[in-house]
């Protein structure tokens, strides 16, 4: 099987003043399709730098970055741009949505970076929040709905475009316990339609959804290992109910 990400020694460097800072020293990982990976770190640790590259929000300073097949590790922020339209959704702890466009609008606003017709991104757009359970607010604007809700809007805006790699930056960060529950079992039911995702974030209960769990430290990959104790939502929902 071939990866849909793969790293190679990627390094990051930014020079701060006379100071050189080595965010990323020497990162080397391979993603498979339909893999379900929490990348952890404490801050510091170069995991958001990783997530800019991974997701071609940024460029390496040394190293190559393989996706699906193809180097992106030095072409043109346009070029990159285009990439992330098309391979990438995000899924933001803040959401990013803008406050004056429907749910209906901001889920289709990919699609009109993608160039598809108005009928086409209707159609996509009101299927993707189907799959979030949100069809009935889908005139609904960003201050009308509830933490929870936005975050399945950003999550049908992350589908819509069908993308290979759902890239997940702290989804729970901004939400209570109950709701972020809900929010990873929707995670689940995307990597169970077939979908590779990486969730972002420092928290150990929300990386224990992940299949695997990768650790970085000091800019270097600490751990790599296959999650043995996988946190499923509908095991803590039976166990609540009892």
């Amino acid at each position: 099987m071939n990866e849909v990400i793969q790293t190679n020694e990627i390094r990051k460097f930014y020079k701060v003043g006379s100071q050189v800072v080595k965010a990323l020293q020497s990162v080397t990982v391979s993603i498979f399709p339909n893999e379900y990976v929490a990348l952890m770190g404490a801050s510091g640790s170069g995991k958001s730098t990783l997530m800019n590259i991974l997701g071609c929000l940024d460029s390496p300073t040394g190293g190559t970055y393989m996706l699906n097949g193809r180097d992106v590790s030095r072409l043109t922020d346009n070029r990159l741009a285009e990439i992330r339209n098309r391979e990438i959704g995000f899924v933001f702890q803040t959401f990013n949505l803008l406050p004056r466009n429907s749910a209906l609008e901001n889920v289709m606003l990919p699609l009109i970076y993608a160039g598809y017709g108005k009928a086409d991104r209707q159609r996509m757009a009101m299927d993707a929040l189907d799959k979030v359970q949100l069809t009935d607010r889908v005139a609904h604007k960003p201050n009308e709905l509830s933490g929870g809700q936005r975050q399945r809007v950003a999550i049908a805006r992350a589908l819509v475009n069908k993308p290979s790699i759902i890239l997940a930056d702290e989804p729970t960060g901004n939400l209570d316990s109950k709701v972020s529950l809900e929010i990873m079992g929707l995670f689940e039911d995307i990597h169970a339609a077939g979908n590779t995702i990486i969730v972002v974030t420092h928290e150990e209960e929300i990386a224990r959804h992940a299949h695997r769990i990768i650790r970085l430290k000091d800019g270097l990959v600490e751990s790599d290992q296959i999650n043995p104790d996988i946190r499923k939502v509908s095991d803590i929902q039976n166990k609540t109910l009892k």
